[in-house]
């Protein structure tokens, strides 16, 4: 059964960014803020003390079986 909140398309690309900028994260401010507060709500993505997001274990894990299509390990 289908138990997790959808994510739209314009989150799911907020989310492979996160993935791609790894521990560096992404800053304030930008375009997808809204996603990124989205995502943090979710607890798929967290924002640091020097105001930048990151992904969390379970958006990672997201993210690969969402967008990368990896089946969970």
């Amino acid at each position: 059964m289908w138990d997790e909140p959808y994510l739209e398309t314009c989150c799911r690309a907020a989310l492979h960014r996160l993935t791609l900028v790894g521990a560096i994260g992404r800053p304030e401010g930008l375009a997808d803020q809204p996603c990124l507060l989205r995502l943090q709500g979710m607890a798929l993505a967290v924002r640091r003390g020097d105001a930048r997001f990151v992904a969390t274990s379970a958006g990672v894990a997201r993210h690969a079986r969402d967008i990368l299509r990896r089946p969970a390990a």
